[in-house]
């Protein structure tokens, strides 16, 4: 290859790294987005959380909408019961901080393609949409929030069989940009539209109680059933009780720990609490604590809610929800007991505690009677101590020497009698006659008759005798015993 040719061949090769470079660079421009803002930016660009004092939150015919008031946030559709503040405030901080990984060049139009149609029968294609405004009503920010972004090279399949790489974000729109969408890192899981997910869910907290009573149905002054304790640590026994009532082990235990943990569905609007109240089915229970709180709880069986797609015919019934109302009053100690002959740094340790612990307690009683006046939704579960018959809480036992309340022994059948009624006559049973003593079969011995004279007996060989299979000998026929 002779110089010029070498010379020709390096020409070409600028020629073409040179084409490829722009061909390069002018596709990376045809495909550059052109929206207001651009990787790594906020989406929002001046967004004064700060201000924010009523955010609505839709989607399809759900909303909710939260209202700050001397600093506290409620819900407006739960008759402004409070909200998770922490909740609210962690929604602004990610919507203020929240940052372009892509935009995307698109119309409001192109707004469906991207899981925000408001119209959309489903609820992952309509998206939800919060609009923030001030004080004054003034509009500080209105956002949508669509699709999640799936991990690059995740097979809906295998999503399905619980593979893939999952959601990395979801798609954002600032109805003040109108460039287009954007892509961005965070979830905004906690955005819903149902009222119920943010309440908060702080709920009463019984502790130490003392005693429990529970009036009849419809009768909230008739008392069916009451038991009380001498101390925290004692077994409950049942007031006024009849002969052979004793509480029950389980239905005991059930209350001692009532309402330690429970926690509430919903908080029902009062209009539609008041259609949906039962006076005749109404129970009113009433709990001392030995701290001086005493809660004053009414119940009563709520409508099962309609599912609002069809069930499943496999599908288990739904677990049945009760209408709950609280009030609580209390009378807190003002000084501690002392003990004799404490010592001073005993003394001061255990003022120390008191006062802690009163503190508690005056923060508990203002929280809870905050919700006097509002009807809660519970599950049967939470409540269910509450709902047994005296007949389950302390069961009568059986007497000494009397008859039995329950079911009898195995093979036999008792009918018992209800309280005030009369007696079924016992069934009398004829004894069993003596058993016989079992019958015997004995062989009778066999007569060999004696040897004639000048015979001798053929000598035979012993034989090894089996203790189990012994057989009786062999009796010969009489005319062969003849002929001997």
């Amino acid at each position: 290859m002779n110089k010029r040719q070498v010379v020709v061949l390096w020409i070409v090769a600028i020629v073409l790294a040179t084409a490829a470079f722009f061909a390069r660079s002018g596709k990376s421009k045809g495909f550059e987005s052109k929206t207001e803002r651009s990787r790594s930016q906020t989406v929002l660009a001046d967004f004064a959380a700060d201000q924010v004092a009523k955010i609505k939150v839709s989607s399809g015919e759900n909303t909710t909408t939260l209202v700050r008031k001397d600093g506290k946030w409620s819900v407006e559709e739960r008759g402004g019961y409070p909200a998770k503040t922490t909740a609210v405030n962690e929604f602004l901080r990610s919507l203020a901080e929240v940052k372009v990984i892509e935009g995307v060049e698109a119309a409001p139009s192109f707004a469906p393609r991207f899981g925000m149609d408001p119209g959309s029968s489903k609820p992952e294609e309509r998206g939800v949409e919060a609009v923030l405004s001030n004080d004054a009503g003034t509009e500080l920010a209105h956002v949508t929030l669509g699709k999640n972004l799936q991990a690059a090279g995740e097979d809906p399949m295998a999503a399905m069989m619980g593979g893939g790489g999952g959601s990395t974000g979801r798609f954002l729109r600032n109805h003040a940009d109108q460039s287009g969408v954007y892509k961005v890192s965070e979830m905004f899981s906690a955005l819903s539209p149902e009222p119920k997910s943010w309440l908060n869910d702080e709920f009463v907290k019984v502790e130490k109680i003392k005693s429990v009573s529970v009036s009849d149905k419809g009768q909230p002054d008739k008392i069916n059933w009451k038991v009380t304790r001498a101390d925290e640590n004692a077994d409950f026994t049942i007031d006024s009780p009849k002969p052979g009532e004793s509480v029950d082990s389980t239905a005991g235990n059930g209350l001692k720990s009532l309402f330690s943990y429970a926690r509430f569905e919903d908080v029902m609007p009062a209009d539609k609490a008041g259609e949906a109240s039962k006076p005749a089915e109404k129970i009113t229970a009433k709990i001392e604590t030995f701290e001086g709180f005493t809660y004053t709880i009414t119940l009563e069986p709520a409508e099962a809610e309609k599912p609002k797609e069809p069930a499943q015919p496999d599908a288990p019934a739904p677990e049945a929800n009760y209408l709950m109302t609280v009030n609580v009053e209390a009378t807190l100690p003002t000084e501690r007991k002392k003990e004799e002959k404490e010592s001073e740094e005993d003394a001061k340790t255990k003022d120390k505690a008191f006062a802690d612990r009163k503190t508690e307690l005056e923060k508990r009683l203002a929280a809870e009677k905050a919700m006097a006046g509002k009807v809660f939704k519970v599950t049967k579960y939470t409540v269910d101590p509450l709902l047994k018959l005296r007949s389950e809480v302390a069961p009568q036992q059986a007497a000494p020497g009397g008859p039995a309340k329950g079911p009898g022994p195995a093979g036999t059948s008792m009918v018992l009698p209800g309280e005030g009624g009369a007696m079924t006559p016992p069934v009398q049973v004829p004894p069993m006659p003596p058993r016989r003593k079992p019958v015997e079969a004995v062989t009778p011995p066999i007569a060999i008759p004696p040897l004639e004279e000048g015979e001798q007996a053929t000598p035979q060989p012993p034989k090894e005798e089996k203790p189990s299979e012994t057989k009786p000998p062999e009796e010969k026929p009489a005319e062969e015993n003849k002929g001997q």
